[in-house]
Formats: structure tokens, C-alpha cells, sequence
């Protein structure tokens, strides 16, 4: 059966080949696990895309949620994969075993998730915005919060969103103004309008718990005043059953170009009656709260991205093996038969574009993903403290990247299918509308550029950009004797970067504003750098199996390996030198564009 969502043998090469995931079953927290166990975990996760969320991709994106008499609803397959998800232990997957969790390693987890992401990213978005929500009542939840909360959110019984963006206040939560008054006995009046949430209202699940973003009265202006809530749609009783309405109000459904089966809800809290809240951690500490939760809600969306535009290259490589159309340049026998048009030159760059892509991104991914186990589990101080700050430099790249460069790897399939490319009869243009919507979740890329340049390169006096070059250069070097001048050529673009972070850095001291006006650049910049360090070490690992005698498919699957590492190089990493120009220069010509010009 042709694969539409992932190669498995992609997946399993980068899990265990490149990144010995195997060996976590070493540490403690994975003792109960073993190589066998992360691959049933796998088999588990691919039935589960298979079966019940490819099935609907297209129905919940043609027939999206409504309100009919003040209800929300969807077609009755979401809830069946939601529930087959949370049955299988994938909301809870990577929890501690005491809350019913499987304590997975975070790598195995996102890499099952991916395949969730390829097969229906609309019906997906309701179980693992669940799991984040439940992360953040587990890791600043008090016991009682997580005893109430936790059980009923990892059975899938109760669903999460985050509720963070106002009318008024989008990316800008310094000015969120929902309020929060105190009730005498612990809990909070909630009164505000959130818009924009995703998952915010529907029937899949007997509640849905709001982590909610307000101020408590009295709190200070601007981000230290914010509080972070736990808000039922339902209040839930002592003894775990749900009770009355909360006073949640729907205000509306959103329709957007993609993610159609998801709902996107305004809502209204506190204005049909009290709305009770419930204080997660200490007061004006919401924030940072929020924010553990968003950045790995940000690694999520580079996950979702890359799933979306992995299924966009394997429906186009389908097509370009099987669609004839066309004689090779220099054949003048009209007689002859057309030659299916992977064998056209064009054809063959789309698709290899797509897979330096792809591969390159879920790399990426998992990348991001072992270093949040690192960051967890490493035994040594030293080694745990280094994956943060990797994991700081990498979370802007692997939001963005994805997301902006899949979008562009899902151009080339739907060009590849021609005209059916474009009909909403074929996957490949929902797979467009939908991916295109990773750019603005959880920060849009131009927040992700400015976190990355503003802050997360310059934090702790370049601590993590240090790190990052370091773990870099042991890479080339590592690689100098197999693949000589593509790790030269890595050496001297990461020279290049270090210059123009340099030049970046002293000129943010004078002038912020031109300093970072190009950060977008700078983001694309430092991720081709990234991406062909991934690509080089996925290059040295195939050359050494090349080189021990592998089987017939295994040497077709690390010679392709080779030749998208080398169009990286070839194509990709070379376009950092006219970035390097322009940022350097400080060209201020946008930023210095007058409002009555334009």
C-alpha cells in the first residue's frame, strides 16, 4: 500500500539511527520502555492516522462545525478519534505514570503525533490541545486542581484549550484586560471576551477546561499583572462529575481558510452570570506559566507543518512516478510514448526541494524533541542546563521553518499535480489552506524573529548561541572526513552567522529598532544554517551504513540521503550570503518607509 502520510523508514532512521532514541531506555524515568515498546508505540500511532483520522480528512474540512440552536457541531467521526487517540494513552503520553500517564520519551511522543498531524491536523488539534492544557495544571497545579482535572483530561472525557487572545490584545498580552475579582474563599469572578480559541466550543467531551489568561483586580499594568486560571465550561464537583454551566458564552464560530474541522470560538466569560476561575501557581506568575506550555506548543506547530507538508511531497512523488505526460528534451519521435514526469528535469527539483525539506524538518523536530528529554532526564547537571539552552535557540527555528519553508514544498506538489493540484477534490490543497495557518499560530514567524535575534541568540551573554555553535562545529568535524566540502562549507557559513550576530548585537545596543528590522532574515538565515547541520549528520550516519554493506533498499533510501543533503547545499545554504550583506548593512529602507508613502 502506498504511504501518504510519512515514510516510516525516514522516521525510524532519524529516531534510531541518527538519534540512538533507543538508548533512553537506559534512564530511569524509561526503565519500563524498550526499543520494542517505542515501535508498538509507533505501530500504534500510524493504525490510529490510518484508521481513524485520514478516514474524515476531508469530511470535517467540507462539512466544518456550526451552531445550530446555540450548540456546536461536527461531525460525529471527530469524536471517535479523539476518543481512540485518548484511549490508546497519547494525550498522557509522555505524563508521569501516577496521573495515568506512559512516560514516554518526548521524541517517541512527537513522532507519534506526527503521524496524527499528516493523517487530520483539524481533529488532531483537539486532543493535543488537551495535553498541553493538562501539561500546565501538572507541572503549577495544586494537588487538588490536578486530582479534579488530570484523570478526566488524559480519558479524553474533558477536552482543554488556552484562552490568551483578546479582540483588543492578539500577540500583545501585556494588554490583555479580562479581569479576575476574588470570591472571599480562594476562587476568582472571571468577566472577558477571548477570541480566537481553538477547540473553544463544542459536544466531543462532557467539559472543556479553559487555561485562561486575566488580571486579578489591583494587579500591575503590562505582562507582570497577568494570572493564569483554570476555567471550566462546566463546574466540576468535589467528587469529579460535572455540574452547572459556568457561565461560558459562545459567542460565535470563526471560519477559517484552514483547520476547518476545528472550531475557532469567541467567548464570552462572566457575562450570562458568575464565572468561576481557579488560580493556577501564584498570582501575576501566569505568564511564565503560559509560556512553558507555548513553547512546546511552538515545537508542536513546526511538528503539524511538517507532517502537513510531508503528506503534500509523498501524494506529488505518487503522482510524478504514475502521471505520463511529455517526451524527454532531444527526442523528436512523436511515436514514442510520454514518460511519466518524475523523469523531467523540473519535476525532479520540485520534488527534491521537497524532500530536503520535509526530512530536513522532521529532523528538526526530533532534534527538539530529544533535547526536551535531555532537559528532563540527562543524569548530569552540565548536560541538562545545555539542552535548555540549545532548546531556546532552536524553538523560534523549528516554529517557523516548517511552516514557512513546507509551505513552499506544498507550492511545488500542488504545481507537480497540475490542474488537479488545485481542485479541493484532491489532499494536496487542503493540505495548503491548512498549513498555511502554522504561520501565525502560537506567535506569527515575524514574534518567532524577534524572540530568536532580540533575545534567545543574546540571553546570558550568547550562552545559548554558544551552545548551538558549539554542538554545530562538533558536527563538521565529525563530518570533515567523509563529506569534506559540504563541511567546509558549513564551517564557513557558521563563521558568517557568528560575524553577523556580532555585528547585530553591538548595533541592538545603539539603535533596537534597526537592529532588529530585519530580523526575518535573520530567522531564515540562522534556519538554512540549522537545517543543513541536521542534513549533514543525517549524511554522515548513511555514508557509514553505505559503507558496511547495506541491502538493495537500504542503499537506494541512504544514496537519497545523500542527494538531498547535497541540494541543500547546493541550493539552500547559499542564499545566506546575500542575507549576510543585507544584514550587516543594517538596511533600514521598511523600517524607515513613512506611513503617507505607501
Amino acid at each position: 500500500m502506498t504511504e501518504f502520510l510519512l515514510n516510516p523508514r525516514d522516521v525510524t532512521f532519524q529516531l534510531y539511527e541518527v538519534l540512538d532514541t533507543a538508548s533512553l531506555a537506559t534512564r530511569p524515568r524509561f526503565a519500563e520502555h524498550s526499543r520494542e515498546i517505542f515501535d508498538a508505540v509507533l505501530d500504534t500511532a500510524h493504525g490510529i492516522a490510518v484508521e481513524h483520522l485520514a478516514t474524515h480528512r476531508k469530511k470535517n474540512d467540507t462539512d466544518e462545525p456550526r451552531v445550530v440552536d446555540g450548540r456546536v457541531v461536527i461531525i460525529p467521526e471527530v469524536q471517535a478519534a479523539v476518543r481512540a487517540i485518548a484511549e490508546a494513552g497519547f494525550i498522557a503520553g509522555t505524563h508521569d505514570a501516577k496521573f495515568g500517564g506512559m512516560q514516554l520519551p518526548h521524541v517517541i511522543s512527537a513522532a507519534s503525533l506526527a503521524w496524527f498531524d499528516a493523517a487530520n491536523v483539524a481533529t488532531t488539534s483537539y486532543a493535543m490541545l488537551t495535553a498541553g492544557a493538562a501539561d500546565l495544571i501538572a507541572k503549577f497545579g495544586n494537588p487538588e486542581l490536578q486530582s479534579l482535572y488530570l484523570p478526566p483530561m488524559f480519558e479524553g472525557r474533558f477536552t482543554g484549550t488556552m484562552a490568551l487572545t483578546e479582540p483588543d490584545a492578539g500577540s500583545s498580552l501585556a494588554d490583555v484586560r479580562t479581569r479576575a475579582e476574588p470570591l472571599g474563599d480562594g476562587t476568582y469572578n472571571i468577566t472577558g471576551t477571548k477570541i480566537w480559541i481553538s477547540g473553544g466550543d463544542h459536544e466531543l467531551s462532557e467539559n472543556i477546561v479553559h487555561l485562561l489568561l486575566a488580571r486579578i483586580a489591583g494587579a500591575p499594568e503590562g505582562v507582570k499583572g497577568i494570572s493564569l486560571f483554570v476555567v471550566p465550561k462546566k463546574k466540576v464537583n468535589a467528587d469529579g462529575s460535572v455540574g452547572a454551566s459556568n457561565n461560558v458564552a459562545l459567542g460565535g464560530i470563526i471560519h477559517k481558510m484552514g483547520w476547518r474541522g476545528t472550531t475557532s470560538a469567541l467567548l464570552n466569560f462572566g457575562e450570562q452570570g458568575p464565572c468561576v476561575g481557579y488560580l493556577v501557581g501564584e498570582p501575576h506568575r501566569g505568564l511564565p506559566y503560559m509560556f512553558h506550555m507555548m513553547n512546546a506548543a511552538r515545537i508542536s506547530v513546526g511538528r503539524s507543518g511538517t507532517a502537513m507538508a510531508y503528506s503534500a511531497y509523498l501524494y506529488s512523488l505518487d503522482y510524478a512516478r504514475a502521471r505520463h505526460q511529455g517526451r524527454l528534451p532531444g527526442e523528436k519521435d512523436p511515436t514514442k510514448p510520454p514518460v511519466a514526469i518524475i523523469e523531467h528535469a523540473d519535476i525532479r527539483r520540485m520534488l527534491l526541494s521537497q524532500k530536503a525539506t520535509v526530512e530536513g524538518s522532521l529532523a528538526l523536530i526530533f532534534a527538539c524533541a530529544t533535547l526536551m528529554d535531555e532537559q528532563e532526564t540527562a543524569a548530569e547537571e552540565a548536560a541538562r542546563k545545555e539542552a535548555g539552552l540549545l532548546l531556546e535557540a532552536l524553538t523560534p527555528i523549528a516554529k517557523s521553518w516548517p511552516s514557512y519553508a513546507g509551505q513552499d514544498g506544498i507550492s511545488n506538489a500542488m504545481q507537480i499535480l497540475g490542474g488537479y493540484g488545485y481542485a479541493r477534490e484532491y489532499d494536496v490543497e487542503q493540505l495548503y489552506r491548512d498549513n498555511r495557518l502554522n504561520q501565525i499560530h502560537e506567535g506569527t514567524n515575524g514574534i518567532q524573529a524577534l524572540d530568536l535575534l532580540g533575545r534567545k541568540v543574546m540571553m546570558e551573554n550568547g550562552a545559548a548561541f554558544r551552545a548551538l555553535t558549539e554542538r554545530i562545529s562538533a558536527g563538521i568535524a565529525d563530518a570533515a572526513s567523509l563529506l569534506p566540502a559540504q563541511a567546509d562549507a558549513l564551517k564557513a557559513a557558521l563563521g558568517e552567522l557568528g560575524l553577523t550576530t556580532l555585528t547585530l548585537g553591538k548595533a541592538m545596543a545603539k539603535d533596537p529598532a534597526r537592529a532588529l528590522a530585519n530580523a526575518n532574515v535573520y530567522l531564515d538565515c540562522a534556519s538554512r544554517v540549522v537545517i543543513s547541520w541536521l542534513w549533514l549528520r543525517q549524511a554522515v550516519v548513511a555514508t557509514r551504513a553505505l559503507a558496511t554493506g547495506a541491502s538493495e533498499a537500504d542503499r537506494a533510501f541512504y544514496n537519497g540521503k545523500l542527494q538531498a543533503m547535497r541540494y541543500f547545499f547546493a541550493w539552500e545554504l547559499p542564499q545566506t550570503a546575500a542575507q549576510h550583506t543585507l544584514l550587516r548593512s543594517l538596511e533600514s529602507t521598511p523600517l524607515e518607509m513613512p506611513h503617507d508613502q505607501f
